[in-house]
């Protein structure tokens, strides 16, 4: 059987994940996991120039794989949409297999050199979860859905981080109010929107969000592109 180049990141992935907790992900816990792999160095550092970093970067990606999985063989036919919503962020932290392999990936891209690869590993999982979700918008709204989605999430996360509750109980209850102050902020904004006193006001804003539009996306099943997922 031919051993491909994610399989190969997959067996990196899974033999660091045992060092991460006492070294992070860092320099020693790659050189470990190489050694475990019994893997030729040259080889490692080629498919992760960045050592440890491009491998946290895989595992967010892993976690973010479980849950779109989890969504897509889930029956939320029956859910409102913002239930869904909160349905989707507890399946992407319920995909994490220990707390520690997340708060240590959180202590490497609070740092300024990673700070970015986090920022866009968040707005990725935020994106995917509209994206498998059914989002349409193709507009302004498509950015300020995933950036509203980005605050509830980051700040669910670093709740979940502390809790002890069973099941994490109070998370969810904590993830609940969030959306909720959402879901009331949402409605002041279409009041204001829909009152007839503020239209002249809000016109040229209006317009302006009106020319914004979202990304096109590149589809990776297409004939001679690359799909991280296979």
């Amino acid at each position: 059987m031919t051993t491909t180049y994610e399989d190969t990141k997959q067996q990196l992935l899974d033999a660091i994940l045992i060092h991460v907790p006492f070294d992070g992900w860092s320099e020693a816990s790659f050189r470990a996991a190489i050694l475990d792999c019994n893997m030729d160095d040259t080889l490692a550092r080629a498919i992760c120039p960045r050592g440890a970093v491009d491998l946290a970067l895989a595992f967010h990606a892993r976690g973010d794989a479980a849950m779109e999985d989890r969504l897509k063989s889930s029956d939320l036919s029956e859910l409102k949409f913002r239930e869904r919503i909160a349905a989707a962020v507890r399946f992407r932290l319920e995909a994490v297999p220990d707390k520690e392999l997340f708060r240590r990936g959180m202590t490497l891209f609070s740092l300024p050199t990673h700070a970015a690869d986090g920022a866009k590993a968040l707005w990725q999982t935020c994106d995917l979860i509209w994206d498998t979700l059914g989002d349409s918008s193709d507009d302004v709204s498509w950015y300020t859905k995933r950036a509203t989605l980005s605050g509830v999430y980051s700040s669910t996360l670093l709740f979940w981080l502390g809790d002890d509750s069973p099941d994490h109980q109070k998370t969810w209850e904590f993830l609940d109010r969030r959306i909720d102050n959402v879901m009331q902020f949402e409605k002041i904004k279409a009041q204001v929107n829909d009152n007839p006193l503020f239209k002249p006001f809000l016109a040229v804003p209006n317009w302006l969000a009106g020319q914004v539009k979202a990304p096109t996306k590149i589809r990776a099943d297409l004939p001679g592109m690359l799909n991280p997922r296979k």
